[in-house]
């Protein structure tokens, strides 16, 4: 485990739920409130604003900028996508009854992909509104995040089906099973060497996948640090939170991995972002922001 300075910066009570983490257009942080169901914006002096978005019931989980100058979150709660502009001004968009929609990225066609938790579904949202659905040919499978790869495809970790799905913009899907039985998959990222990092929150490992396929995994120190979400930084690793093991993580472009303590026990880190300055955020469910500089 490697020292490091991490510090909190307390944002909510712990009754809100910070979940998701993203750097948005304008410089700030912007978090989803999972159990408040509401939606936190962080200024860089740390002042912070707030927006209800659906309520409790909604369950506000990942957000992510989209191409549109705005920030897009799903709410698993009530099938909806939900978008924030900077100002916040919100609208939402409704999904199938029973989609589940847990992870959200900007693809690469100009449209909003999200994970359907409990439909079996990849789908759609245009920023007009327009919503499409990709069936997945495995059923279970517990579609759980989202990541836009570098091959015009949206890549998604199916945590109960312990695979990978790369689905093309033209609906084709392929599923690539992962090596070790029961891993779990949960966050996943494109990497800048033209592949996909993913985390086995069930394994206790990193994974990295190429676009032909090909995977590679390397097991943590703590295998039961369960980690939860990942992030590509700009030298080829990525940035990865440990749910249990109260830990941030970073892993190299040859696989070595390195673990930073948080000063808090039991912070229990979710989603986790790198702003352009190279900085590392993690959404805490204690109520903080950890920020820990490379």
């Amino acid at each position: 485990m490697t020292s490091t300075l991490i510090r909190e910066l307390r944002i909510t009570d712990p009754q809100a739920g910070p979940y998701g983490i993203a750097t948005g257009p304008d410089g700030a942080l912007w978090l989803t409130l999972v159990h408040a169901g509401e939606i936190a914006r962080v200024d860089a002096d740390g002042s912070v604003r707030r927006w209800p978005a659906g309520g409790p019931g909604s369950r506000p989980l990942v957000v992510t900028p989209g191409p549109d100058g705005a920030l897009w979150f799903t709410r698993s709660g009530d099938d909806r996508i939900g978008r924030i502009a900077t100002d916040g001004e919100q609208s939402a968009v409704a999904l199938p009854a029973g989609t589940g929609p847990c992870g959200i990225v900007a693809g690469p066609d100009g449209a909003l992909w999200y994970a359907g938790m409990s439909s079996d579904t990849v789908g759609r949202v245009s920023t007009d509104g327009a919503v499409t659905e990709v069936r997945l040919p495995v059923s279970g499978a517990f579609a759980s995040m989202v990541a836009a790869g570098p091959d015009d495809a949206v890549w998604c970790t199916l945590n109960q089906a312990n695979a990978i799905a790369r689905v093309g913009v033209d609906g084709a899907v392929r599923v690539y099973p992962l090596p070790t039985e029961g891993a779990a998959p949960v966050g996943i990222t494109a990497s800048l060497d033209s592949s996909l990092w993913f985390v086995e929150i069930a394994a206790g490992q990193v994974g990295r996948i190429s676009l032909d396929g090909r995977i590679e995994e390397y097991p943590l120190p703590d295998r039961a640090a369960r980690p939860h979400a990942i992030v590509a930084d700009a030298a080829g690793g990525a940035w990865f939170t440990e749910w249990a093991g109260n830990r941030i993580g970073h892993v190299d472009p040859t696989g070595r991995v390195d673990t930073y303590e948080l000063p808090t026990p039991h912070s229990e880190p979710h989603g986790i972002t790198v702003t352009p300055d190279g900085a590392v955020y993690a959404a805490l469910e204690t109520g903080h922001v950890a920020h820990l500089t490379p």
